[in-house]
């Protein structure tokens, strides 16, 4: 039964609780609680209230006991359900909150705060129908509260209902003829009649549209965003002479917005969507944007945009007049700008003659070609440095190695010169002096936050992730620097630090990184919550919707997609590791029963972590007795209570945590192969073959002649090959599902996977990868033949012309894909003598590599260096002698660079 209610005077004072609540003066909100509470020690309302305070104060445990008390003693208050929601709430326990707050709303179902509050839950877990009937209740109870109105349109089209929303947004305009919004609402009405014109958009209603921005433009305050949409409405209507009008206008205002230039393109008929025109169509559109030119000759836009059409001839003049004054002012991003245009392999060469008739006619005579005014010496070192990113990105690294160091013997101040040349050794692979040039480029300026960055990406490319860590904490200017550089969302930093750790085997604080990142997705989706309220209060409509479809495909995004692909390769290791190790368990552990050996494990960690607790607990009085009030202030942040990441792996089924992320990657489907691999290979360890098929047949569709997909299908036949009879009765229904997908399935054996791989290798037979997919599923199905596969990787041939043999050093071989067949020789094949084998050779392909050792390495020159260091310090008798053998014994062929 319920309470009986206060009397006056402590309902007074519980009034008070409630205001104090409110104000957010918690001291005298708890101090009037516990005068309630010394004369009705379980009035349940006050418990409640009390909970709710100390909840905002921090005090978790405490607040949870109190609510739950509360309610217990009164389980028909909405007060006690209300504030037990709250505390859910705070605690981002969204679906519990919702819970409560419905069993508050039987109790009291007209409470206006509990229906908003819902509301606000339910756009967040897009509980989208039982939304809308919430927003019509709350309009229902106060219908002239515009910001009720609002809340209902945008429910309606959150639930893919936009002509229910221009009919709420039409009957609230049927209210404001007698109530013109005053001077302080313009703009928001502005916003509002601009929302319904982008619902009217959405509904296909392009007439009606247009009708409203005529009608109502002297409401509308935002002048820029009405043009943009009228010019928009026109050109979908066909008005193409008046929305070019529009659009010349708005060029006036920002002659810089390539989609001002798109949407005058488009007026003109003069657009695609591929970017092929015809040569009709090239010339009309190089006589338009040489009249803008004169128009608008300060913009940068108008001059890049015809090289993306222009071809031949043209397309000289245009590039040759573009790149002059970036050269001349030393706009050091110039080659990122034109990259897109290295997709056409036409403006390709074009661009490689123009840079060298540049270069050479500057060197010569200091002047551009066909100038007679003479250039800053600056321009002849930007120049190289343009024509060595040329060079690099056409795989032609030793050419552009040669200019970049020419250039920088030629201004050693220019900092950008080292940032490039540490770009091309990564190219090369060599990461350490990557690493190595960025600092340098770093301490030339060390108040660029810029090279700051790249010199920690260079060094954890490079697996130098303590050094990295060093300089990472320059700039961040917190307490803890690593916490500060979580706390900023770097994303950038701990992704590549999960990487760098994967590859060193360190799965603990590769997986503490990965998932920092998913962290941060995680932060995202819950900071959308404080804008549900503020940006109906503010009628900032466009801006909400576009931001809750943004947050819609929030995990479909490049960062997350790699993240979660990092969490899911490091469990799928450590559940291989594990399954490793149990099967090199002792004997007296293997005849245990199940339950023992758990049993036994659980105590193990136990004690473990026991004695870590008390180790930490002395070490913490230890340090507690020296330490002063400043240094106590100082250390207030939040510590790190696992920076090794020891208790990521303590998991007792990481297959079950990798689907945790598998499946966030799934509802986000893209056209990613990895997504599916992933599932593939997950699957196939938890014997879920049915999934494992699904993915297979995703593989297959989107792209059959990958090697890992081969890798995949041969995998997935040879295990449903090994089903023998008499068959159990999930293999049974496998089975049947298999056949029904394809009837070959029942002819399946070792011959027929065989005869897939050759058929995939003759198809494939000059692909380096391809080869070593065939390799590895001959050696996967037929065991016994190891030594035949691995000739069919050795026997692989790297075809290069002689006209680029004469270029120097060249593969056309990728460095990565050459490091992945000397892992899979080392790991899969288990045969080091091929795997020096393969090292030597790609050592010749690759001088620079330090994975392979190469003759110009650093790893190799630098150890040189340090041996003839220490021949210099033995006897001068015997110093030539031991540095030429050390010079051929451990360089190889030492070239001086």
């Amino acid at each position: 039964m319920r309470k009986p209610s206060l009397p006056p005077e402590e309902a007074d004072m519980f009034e008070v609780v409630v205001k104090s609540y409110k104000t957010k003066q918690y001291k005298k909100g708890l101090k009037a609680a516990d005068t309630i509470l010394e004369k009705f020690p379980e009035h349940g309302e006050t418990l409640s209230m009390k909970g709710l305070t100390l909840n905002c104060m921090n005090q978790k445990s405490e607040a949870y006991e109190l609510v739950h008390r509360g309610l217990k003693n009164d389980l028909k208050s909405h007060v006690c359900w209300y504030a037990y929601g709250l505390v859910y709430q705070s605690d981002r326990e969204y679906r519990e909150a919702m819970k409560c707050y419905r069993s508050a709303l039987k109790i009291d179902p007209d409470n206006i705060d509990i229906l908003w509050d819902l509301s606000l839950l339910q756009v967040q877990l897009r509980d989208l129908t039982d939304h809308v009937e919430t927003r019509q209740h709350l309009l229902e109870l106060k219908p002239k509260q515009r910001i009720n109105w609002i809340g209902l349109a945008v429910a309606h089209q959150l639930n893919s209902n936009a002509s229910k929303a221009i009919n709420i947004l039409e009957a609230y305009e049927g209210i404001l003829e007698d109530n013109y919004p005053r001077d302080s609402e313009r703009y928001e009405h502005g916003e509002i009649l601009l929302y319904k014109i982008s619902l009217l958009m959405e509904c296909g209603s392009v007439s009606k549209a247009m009708e409203e921005m005529v009608t109502k433009e002297s409401e509308m305050v935002d002048k820029l965003a009405f043009r943009e949409q009228l010019a928009s409405i026109l050109l979908k209507l066909g008005f193409f002479k008046e929305a070019e009008t529009i659009y010349r206008t708005l060029l006036i205002w920002n002659a810089d917005n390539y989609k001002y230039f798109i949407g005058l393109q488009k007026c003109l008929g003069l657009y695609s969507e591929n970017g092929e025109y015809t040569s009709n169509q090239i010339v009309r559109l190089d006589a338009l944007y040489q009249s803008l030119r004169y128009q608008y000759n300060q913009s940068s836009v108008v001059k890049r945009i015809p090289l993306d059409f222009l071809e031949g001839d043209k397309f000289r003049e245009a590039a040759d007049n573009y790149v002059r004054p970036f050269l001349t002012e030393g706009v050091a991003s110039l080659f990122s700008d034109l990259s897109p245009l290295y997709d056409h392999s036409g403006k390709t060469t074009i661009l490689e003659k123009l840079y060298f008739d540049i270069e050479h006619s500057i060197r010569r005579t200091g002047c551009f070609p066909g100038s007679l005014i003479k250039e800053p010496t600056s321009t002849f070192v930007w120049t190289m440095s343009l024509l060595s990113q040329h060079y690099d990105r056409r795989g032609q690294h030793h050419f552009a190695l040669a200019l970049i160091d020419e250039a920088i013997e030629h201004t050693p101040t220019m900092i950008d010169l080292y940032s490039i040349k540490g770009r091309i050794l990564e190219h090369l692979g060599d990461l350490p002096a990557a690493a190595a040039l960025a600092s340098t480029a770093r301490s030339m300026d060390p108040s660029d936050p810029y090279l700051n960055s790249a010199c920690v990406r260079k060094m954890l490319h490079a697996d130098q992730v303590e050094l990295a860590e060093k300089i990472a904490v320059l700039f961040p200017r917190g307490g803890d620097e690593l916490n500060d550089l979580h706390n900023l969302h770097n994303m950038w930093y701990e992704l590549d630090c999960g990487e760098s750790y994967f590859r060193q085997g360190d799965l603990g604080r590769a997986l503490k990184n990965f998932l920092a990142v998913e962290k941060h997705y995680s932060d995202m989706v819950e900071d959308q919550f404080d804008f549900h309220y503020y940006c109906l209060r503010k009628m900032n409509l466009r801006a909400y919707v576009s931001m809750l479809k943004f947050q819609d495909e929030l995990h479909s995004h490049e960062t997350f997609h790699k993240a979660a692909a990092g969490v899911i390769r490091c469990y799928i290791k450590l559940h291989d590791c594990r399954s490793k190790l149990t099967t090199e368990e002792g004997d007296e552990m293997l005849e245990l029963p199940y339950s023992w050996r758990k049993k036994i494990k659980q105590k193990q960690k136990k004690v473990e972590v026991s004695t870590k607790k008390e180790a930490e607990g002395q070490h913490g009085e230890e340090k507690t007795s020296g330490l002063s009030k400043s240094s106590e202030q100082q250390s207030s942040g939040p510590v790190d209570q696992d920076p090794q990441g020891e208790k990521l792996l303590q998991v007792e089924d990481p297959l079950l945590e990798a689907t945790k992320y598998l499946r966030l990657l799934q509802l986000n489907p893209t056209n990613s192969l990895e997504t599916y691999i992933l599932s593939f290979e997950v699957n196939m360890r938890k014997q879920k073959i049915l999934l494992a098929f699904q993915a297979l047949k995703q593989l297959i569709k989107l792209n059959d002649n990958d090697p890992d997909c081969h890798r995949c299908l041969i995998k997935f036949f040879y295990k449903i090959s090994s089903f023998t009879s008499p068959m159990t009765d999930s293999e049974e229904l496998i089975y049947k599902v298999l056949k029904a997908e394809g009837p070959y399935t029942s002819q399946l054996n070792v011959d027929l996977l065989v005869g897939l791989c050759e058929y995939f290798l003759q198809e494939n037979e000059d692909s380096l990868m391809h080869r070593a997919a065939v390799a590895e599923m001959l050696y996967f199905v037929e065991p016994e033949k190891k030594v035949d596969a691995i000739k069919l990787i050795e026997y692989s041939k790297n075809k290069v012309t002689m006209e680029i043999k004469r270029l120097g050093p060249f593969s056309l071989w990728k460095l990565q894909e050459c490091i992945a067949v000397h892992k899979l020789l080392e790991t899969v094949f288990n045969d080091q003598d091929a795997a020096s084998r393969w090292q030597a050779r790609c050592a010749k392909y690759f001088p620079y590599s330090t994975y392979f050792r190469g003759c110009r390495s650093s790893v190799v020159l630098n150890s040189f260096v340090q041996i003839t260091v220490a021949v210099k310090d033995s006897s001068q008798d015997a110093k030539l002698e031991d540095s030429r053998s050390l010079n051929t014994k451990d360089s190889g062929r030492f070239i001086e660079r």
